[in-house]
């Protein structure tokens, strides 16, 4: 049991993931930019002079679009928190193992996935 204790990626790979992440969040903050833009630029989209009818079906989908940016910005600001959760754990050098197996999680996993914190056998085991 004192050998799995030290199970961890090697150095090498950390510094590997956390580039991986760092490169991830800048392209997450991005896409946020443009989500909260596309919120804000929905305030006016230059309808005034259209018939009551289209104006009020354009209000509509409006109202739905600010929503689904609203749920998307909500979505995205936690994929970035779960990313500067990852980087904590590279620095502590936790990352990659799983927390409830204490295993190592698949490189494979955490290159598309990276701010896992489960391996595939214990994501099966909770469904």
């Amino acid at each position: 049991m004192a050998e799995e204790l030290n199970i961890r990626y090697s150095d090498k790979d950390l510094a590997e993931f956390k580039q991986l992440i760092q490169e991830k969040i800048v392209k997450a903050k991005h896409d946020l930019d443009l989500i909260k833009s596309a919120y804000m630029n929905d305030l006016n989209n230059g309808t005034d002079d259209t018939s009551p009818t289209f104006k009020a079906f354009e209000e509509g989908s409006e109202t739905m679009s600010k929503e689904a940016n609203s749920q998307l910005a909500t979505r995205q600001e936690k994929f970035i928190r779960d990313l500067k959760n990852a980087l904590i754990r590279i620095e502590n050098k936790t990352y990659g193992v799983c927390r409830v197996t204490g295993k190592l999680i698949n490189k494979e996993r955490l290159k598309l996935v990276p701010h896992a914190t489960l391996s595939i056998e214990a994501k099966n085991m909770q469904q």
